[in-house]
């Protein structure tokens, strides 16, 4: 395993860095472009912002204790309008540490020390605003439209503790949905924000061991949450380890299933699986009396910081799976999808919570490699550079092939005007134009997905490979 205080990139040697390098290499300054040049036609109906953040360490003193996960947040963002592009920008979110290395005054109160971390996972809207958000960790910090670093946001003055990176949006009820977590806790909690914009409902559900939960699922009944085998580690956090959590073959799989009506955590149901990691919900709802859930897994052990040298079984490769919890007969059924690397799932946003059809993918070889690489495997490109719509109601699929080194990222759908159909609209997400040696922002037909792009919008810089982002309409 990786020597204590070190990640994964230490364990690659020592010159070798995979996520300081390639695709995942930082960018060392903020750029500001205007009247972007264009290959194609943006369509005139997308007038908004595509946002996408990612760690992108600032000031890093020494590669062998750096873990990607923990790079400070960057977010590049992308202004469409009239059938232009209008700007790009990229910005670190402004926590106090990095406005200090910035020689700039923090948008906020002091932090405490654990809390003062650039936000890194995901950026989102809510109700006009923009959230930079961290799981385990601070409030979202409040971006305004061109990026700039509001302040941290804390819902009114009514979050109390940590937040997530990844909420659930119910358009229908007008509520935002997070389950979130800290390593000090002995329970989890779910939060439910309602139309005023403020928590208005926490409900604390008792776990053991303080397991990482990345991710949840919400149907229009029902919050689904997943308790694997992936715990806190006090040993290793004292040892400053960068990511102090492990494989913990005591703790059991389960899934838990809470009415959203529950006055309390006592009408949750749990249901023991086998050892299994999942890392990203696309989208979950009710059937008859059973809950649907599809969702990225990993096989087991999962090693959330990679494992050293110990060959091609250190880490798996995720694949899209789909879980069937019958609440009557108390099981849980499992089928994949689809066995290929890939990883990142998003649905079209308005049908969270309710039965969907359509699917959005990108091929996680090149992220799920650098992690192999840092653990001594040779790469595999045999599913790279690509995404992939997935057709659910007909088990199909589309790929979108991008060229060698692409570096494509996670695809975001954005409705068009008249919306007809769930799948009608495009599918947006950066790419890398290794000839250029810098970005492009890549606009597909989500109903023409293997034809060539409508637009490549293409960017002064490079845009690394990150985590998650969102579409911003005007």
């Amino acid at each position: 395993a990786p020597t204590a205080g070190r990640g994964a990139a230490a364990a690659a040697g020592p010159d070798r860095f995979p996520f300081l390098e390639g695709a995942f290499e930082p960018v060392t300054e903020e750029l500001t472009a205007f009247d972007l040049p264009v290959t194609g036609r943006i369509p005139r109906d997308l007038d908004g912002r595509y946002l996408r953040t990612g760690p992108n360490v600032l000031g890093l003193e020494d590669p062998r204790a750096h873990h990607w996960m923990l790079g400070e947040g960057m977010v590049h963002g992308v202004r469409l309008r009239g059938g232009r592009a209008e700007w790009y920008r990229n910005r670190w979110v402004r926590s106090a540490g990095v406005s200090a290395k910035l020689g700039e005054r923090y948008p906020g109160p002091s932090p405490v020390p654990e809390d003062d971390f650039a936000c890194n996972t995901h950026v989102i809207p809510y109700k006009g605003r923009i959230l930079a958000m961290q799981e385990s960790g601070p409030a979202p910090y409040e971006l305004d439209g061109d990026l700039n670093t509001l302040r941290p946001y804390d819902f009114r003055g009514s979050l109390e503790g940590a937040f997530t990176a990844h909420t659930k949006f119910d358009a229908r009820a007008d509520e935002l949905h997070a389950i979130t977590y800290y390593p000090t806790w002995d329970h989890v909690r779910h939060l439910v924000v309602d139309h005023t914009g403020r928590v208005a409902r926490t409900t604390r559900i008792p776990v053991a061991d303080s397991p990482m939960m990345h991710d949840f699922a919400l149907t229009e009944k029902h919050v689904v949450i997943f308790d694997v085998p992936v715990t806190f580690d006090l040993a290793a956090a004292e040892r400053g380890d960068a990511v102090p959590y492990i494989w913990n073959d005591k703790h059991p799989a389960r899934v838990g299933v809470l009415p959203r009506n529950a006055p309390n955590a006592s009408a949750i149901r749990w249901f023991e699986m086998d050892p299994t990691y999942y890392s990203h919900t696309l989208n979950a709802y009710d059937e008859g009396n059973s809950v649907v859930v599809d969702l990225v897994t990993m096989p087991a052990p999962f090693y959330a910081a990679g494992r050293g040298s110990d060959g091609p079984t250190a880490l798996g490769t995720p694949s899209l799976e789909r879980w069937t919890v019958n609440l009557a007969r108390g099981q849980v059924k499992t089928r994949v999808i689809d066995d290929r690397p890939q990883e990142f799932p998003r649905v079209n946003e308005s049908l969270v919570s309710r039965r969907h059809r359509y699917a959005y993918t990108a091929g996680a070889a090149a992220m799920w490699q650098a992690y192999l690489t840092a653990d001594g495997v040779p790469p595999d490109r045999s599913f790279t550079n690509v995404l992939v719509k997935h057709d659910l109601l007909r088990d199909s699929t589309q790929v979108h092939r991008f060229p060698k080194d692409a570096a494509v990222g996670e695809a975001v759908f954005v409705p068009s005007e008249k919306h007809s159909a769930e799948d009608d609209g495009y599918t947006l997400a950066y790419a890398h134009d290794p000839e250029r040696g810098a970005a492009d922002l890549v606009i597909l037909s989500a109903q023409d997905f293997t034809a060539e792009p409508l637009a490549r919008i293409h960017l002064p810089g490079r845009v690394p490979l990150g985590f998650h982002g969102s579409w911003v309409p005007s």
